[in-house]
């Protein structure tokens, strides 16, 4: 089951089929999935039992859409296309059981973690045969623009679990699966930021680091050290001062096995480290730490630090300086 509403941001928007009798729920949940998504048809073998529920979490560009909902097989057709004005790219996974996508002539048979790239400008069909359990992040179109070099695919893309960067990227999303309300909690540039890199280096993988994208990345590193202090460092600010697009930029540090934001996770978690165990700076707070290292937030700082090091920062500092 999903967690309490209590971990979901306030502003989230909810449909659950419990506001209505059973013999109008799949009816409400036709209406409900095409409010939060866009106009599509929705059937169910299950249509006199069904029961649903959808939250929808806006983070800057992208809506964060957690779903449970009984067996169904969801229709995006052509005339439902023709009537829409936005065509919004979704990624879906689903969290506990297998699922099938049909686009472009192609049938795709998916595993709980798969992450897959539907485009709703061309018609596709979603078939959940046992139940759905699923994060769909609607992306808008020019954000995937930004991100992957082929916009116009005929067919669904598929980041396999197992494979590549599709595991990093199906350990993100069923993250927030089963946790939505995480994204309130993440600084929206950083949040848009590494989910575009990690579904870049999934669907359109790097090739092996060259020499210039070695430099690239090392000269990256260097601005980044250089920036630490700023709270809203993001990759576009970085890519302009190194003269390069946004997307190279990230391929840099995809080809090297790693990302922009796990840089800079990074890089401030050291810094963080060493400053807290200098003398001269034991009279400053950990807040105060955590400023001079990038984080505008207290307790996302101890939250960052403690999952890397095991221990707070307030504990790191007084065993270390004890000795």
């Amino acid at each position: 089951m999903f967690p309490a509403d209590a971990l979901i941001a306030a502003s989230a928007r909810r449909w659950s089929t419990e506001a209505v009798p059973p013999e109008r729920r799949l009816d409400y949940w036709v209406g409900a999935i095409c409010e939060a998504f866009l106009e599509m048809d929705c059937s169910s073998r299950e249509a006199r039992h069904f029961d649903g529920r959808l939250v929808s979490l806006a983070r800057g560009p992208l809506s964060f859409n957690q779903v449970e909902a009984t067996t169904q097989d969801v229709y995006r057709t052509p005339a439902a296309i023709a009537r829409g004005a936005r065509q919004p790219f979704y990624l879906i996974t689903q969290r506990r059981t297998p699922w099938h996508v049909v686009q472009g002539g192609q049938r795709l048979g998916l595993r709980p973690g798969d992450a897959v790239l539907v485009d709703s400008a061309c018609a596709y069909e979603l078939h959940f045969t046992q139940s759905v359990e699923a994060l769909s992040i609607q992306l808008p179109r020019a954000w995937v623009g930004q991100w992957l070099r082929a916009l116009d695919e005929p067919a669904a893309r598929v980041a396999w679990r197992d494979q590549g960067w599709g595991q990093a990227l199906s350990a993100w999303c069923l993250q927030f699966a089963h946790e939505p309300g995480l994204a309130s909690q993440v600084p929206e540039h950083l949040l848009s930021d590494q989910l575009g890199a990690m579904l870049a280096a999934a669907l359109e993988p790097a090739v092996a680091p060259t020499r210039s994208g070695r430099d690239l990345a090392a000269r990256a590193e260097t601005l980044m050290r250089d920036r630490l202090d700023s709270a809203g460092l993001q990759a576009a600010e970085l890519a302009q001062a190194l003269g390069v697009s946004l997307r190279t930029l990230h391929r840099a540090f995809a080809a090297g096995g790693t990302s922009f934001a796990d840089t800079l996770r990074g890089l401030r978690l050291r810094r963080a480290a060493e400053l807290l165990v200098q003398p001269r700076l034991a009279g400053l707070s950990v807040a105060e730490i955590g400023r001079r290292c990038g984080y505008a937030d207290a307790s996302h700082f101890v939250r960052e630090f403690q999952r890397r090091h095991a221990l707070t920062p307030a504990r790191w500092r007084r065993e270390r300086l004890a000795h």
